[in-house]
């Protein structure tokens, strides 16, 4: 039997997948010179799907990698 729990209720999932996907894209910038990819939607949906596939792996592992080729401009990340 639960008697209490603590924490934000409201967080879930899409909350973390959205923080790591804005992480991702500072990074993007602060590594490429300030190129900034949030403008493109295809570079974010791939990124995204990335973002979710290395969630699942957190889920059972200490560490997961994110590398996409040619995300933006022609750049690997």
């Amino acid at each position: 039997e639960v008697k209490a729990t603590a924490g934000d209720t409201h967080l879930g999932g899409e909350d973390f997948d959205n923080l790591l996907v804005e992480h991702c894209v500072r990074d993007f910038m602060r590594i490429n010179n300030g190129k900034n990819l949030a403008s493109n939607k295809r570079a974010l949906r791939r990124l995204r799907t990335h973002c979710e596939r290395a969630k699942r792996v957190l889920s059972s592992s200490t560490q997961a990698t994110i590398e996409l080729d040619s995300l933006y401009e022609g750049i690997d990340y």
